[in-house]
Protein backbone atom coordinates (compact mmCIF):
# COMPACT_ATOMS: atom_id res chain seq x y z
CA UNK A 1 0.00 0.00 0.00
CA UNK A 2 2.86 2.36 0.78
CA UNK A 3 4.18 2.17 -2.77
CA UNK A 4 0.84 3.33 -4.19
CA UNK A 5 0.80 6.37 -1.91
CA UNK A 6 4.44 7.15 -2.70
CA UNK A 7 3.62 6.89 -6.39
CA UNK A 8 0.87 9.48 -5.81
CA UNK A 9 3.38 11.76 -4.03
CA UNK A 10 2.38 10.99 -0.45
CA UNK A 11 5.26 10.05 1.83
CA UNK A 12 5.00 6.79 3.75
CA UNK A 13 5.34 8.54 7.15
CA UNK A 14 2.15 10.53 6.52
CA UNK A 15 -0.04 7.41 6.56
CA UNK A 16 -0.95 5.24 9.52
CA UNK A 17 -3.51 2.47 9.85
CA UNK A 18 -4.57 1.31 13.29
CA UNK A 19 -7.39 -0.84 14.58
CA UNK A 20 -9.03 0.91 17.51
CA UNK A 21 -12.23 -0.26 19.12
CA UNK A 22 -14.95 2.25 19.94
CA UNK A 23 -14.32 1.33 23.58
CA UNK A 24 -10.70 2.52 23.37
CA UNK A 25 -11.12 6.30 23.51
CA UNK A 26 -7.78 6.82 25.27
CA UNK A 27 -5.93 4.77 22.67
CA UNK A 28 -7.62 6.77 19.89
CA UNK A 29 -6.52 10.07 21.42
CA UNK A 30 -2.96 8.79 21.89
CA UNK A 31 -2.70 7.53 18.30
CA UNK A 32 -4.11 10.76 16.85
CA UNK A 33 -1.68 12.87 18.88
CA UNK A 34 1.29 10.68 17.91
CA UNK A 35 0.50 10.71 14.19
CA UNK A 36 -0.34 14.43 14.20
CA UNK A 37 3.01 15.22 15.81
CA UNK A 38 4.87 13.09 13.26
CA UNK A 39 3.11 14.66 10.27
CA UNK A 40 3.51 18.18 11.68
CA UNK A 41 7.26 17.53 12.07
CA UNK A 42 7.45 16.47 8.41
CA UNK A 43 6.04 19.83 7.33
CA UNK A 44 4.23 20.40 4.06
CA UNK A 45 4.40 17.65 1.47
CA UNK A 46 6.84 19.14 -0.99
CA UNK A 47 5.47 17.14 -3.93
CA UNK A 48 1.96 18.47 -3.42
CA UNK A 49 2.67 22.11 -2.52
CA UNK A 50 3.05 24.53 -5.41
CA UNK A 51 6.10 26.77 -5.42
CA UNK A 52 5.01 30.27 -6.41
CA UNK A 53 8.55 31.70 -6.58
Amino acid sequence: MGNLFEHMGIERDRIHFSWISSAEATKFVDVVKEISDKVRALGPNKKLVKDYN
